[in-house]
């Protein structure tokens, strides 16, 4: 792209939320669990939960060699390639996932790895076009992420009747066939949005970029200069990232794994299994809508703030949501308002890590950097929802899962507290 040949920049902020909208399908799983424990599949409740993990362990290991890779073949390459992998893994998930053991590699392994090559992408390339608004464009390029997980789940449960009870596509059972479906849709979508996912010119600058790093270096601590990922590791200050991204992401993705389950555990002895499960099913909703304004919202708060002090809030808030959430989350409204609640500070940390990678060790690399902090959320991809799972199954109560869910976010507030933020 030459210099005279710039986009409007906000065709990269369309592309990327549409882009995530895509992406976001994997928050949408709570959506099948049930389905999946009846016949004709008979999965566990562990073994639901494991398919789940495997895609958010995959998406952030595959997310490392993504970020190394977006160097070498340019953003929109990449995108295009996370598109046709994950569209791949849900069409072969639909056509021959009548398995524990398939539905685990197609939906889990090969679904998951789309999700990490693609993922990064809209991250790096919105923050490179808007340096004067690093916390409110990441936070509108991945709140996509959480509202296009309200349109699949909606879209499979209830709007037009339900793709899980209406759909009937080459004689499949109702799961698989919407995964067909999704299948399609994702890699089209993905394909779209990868037009504008091209990295701005080597001299491009914005008006407002120089008055906003003038207010920055006298509100905020200075960050660090550009580090790469080698440098990056030996840094206390990722380390503590880390811990805490794991802290934090562990709760939010538990309550996604479970959501359902526990509403439908919780209400059913006063509203009846039928009324129980349409509830149920509300709060998740609501919970996935709330995770993708929390993206926005607290981005924009990082502006403020400084992501630092964002992330201790956000983590302090979400300590103290876990922890009252099994004795008051017991009614219709009181399920909606927590799910919303957890949902929105959830959706933070894909809008605080980020810029925290940025701040701490530098905007230009932070499409290789950010994804060795991401996996952070694949260590919480496995222990969030597991930990609801295997509690469940052996105490027939999700009590011991959301006690030390909520001590490890008020753990993480703490560790938050001491990362130095100036530049080392």
């Amino acid at each position: 792209m030459g210099k005279n040949k710039i986009i409007n920049r906000w065709f990269v902020v369309f592309g990327a939320i549409l882009i995530q909208l895509a992406l976001g399908a994997i928050y949408a799983w709570s959506a099948f669990t049930k389905e999946l424990i009846e016949a004709p599949y008979n999965f566990t409740t562990p073994q639901t939960q494991a398919i789940f993990s495997a895609g958010l362990f995959t998406f952030a290991l595959v997310m490392i060699f993504a970020g190394i890779w977006m160097k070498k073949v340019g953003p929109r390459a990449l995108a295009i390639a996370g598109g046709i992998v994950l569209g791949v893994g849900y069409i072969l998930g639909g056509l021959f996932g009548s398995s524990f053991i398939t539905q685990l590699i197609f939906i889990g392994i090969i679904g998951g790895a789309g999700i990490g090559l693609a993922y990064v992408v809209p991250i790096a390339v919105s923050m490179k076009w808007f340096p004067d608004k690093k916390g409110l464009i990441s936070g509108l390029a991945v709140a996509g992420f959480g509202f296009g997980a309200t349109i699949w789940v909606k879209l499979a449960g209830s709007w037009f009747g339900g793709l899980l009870n209406t759909i009937n596509i080459f004689g499949l059972t109702s799961v698989q066939g919407v995964f067909f479906i999704y299948g399609a849709a994702f890699a089209i979508m993905v394909l779209i949005g990868s037009i504008w996912m091209v990295n701005p010119p080597e001299d491009y600058k914005v008006e407002s970029a120089k008055a906003e790093a003038k207010k920055e270096t006298n509100t905020q601590p200075e960050a660090a200069s550009d580090l790469t990922w080698k440098n990056m590791l030996g840094k206390y200050s990722f380390w503590a990232t880390w811990l805490i991204f794991i802290f934090s992401g562990l709760a939010g993705l538990m309550v996604i794994g479970t959501i359902k389950f526990f509403g439908i555990d919780t209400l059913t002895g006063t509203l009846g299994i039928q009324a129980a499960g349409v509830a149920a099913g509300t709060a998740m909703a609501w919970y996935a809508i709330f995770n993708g304004l929390g993206r926005i919202v607290w981005g924009k708060v990082s502006d403020s703030l400084g992501p630092k002090m964002s992330i201790f809030l956000m983590c302090l808030i979400q300590g103290i949501l876990m922890l009252t959430f099994f004795n008051l989350g017991v009614t219709p409204i009181m399920l909606i308002i927590y799910a919303s609640a957890i949902g929105f500070n959830f959706g933070g940390n894909f809008a605080l890590f980020p810029v925290a990678t940025a701040k701490l060790f530098g905007t230009k690399n932070v499409g290789s950097n950010y994804p060795f902090v991401f996996t952070a959320y694949g260590i919480a991809g496995i222990a969030g929802p597991m930990l609801g799972g295997f509690v469940r199954a052996e105490t027939g109560s999700f009590l011991l899962a959301f006690i030390p869910a909520g001590i490890a976010c008020l753990v993480g507030a703490v560790v938050a507290l001491t990362i130095k933020t100036k530049k080392e």
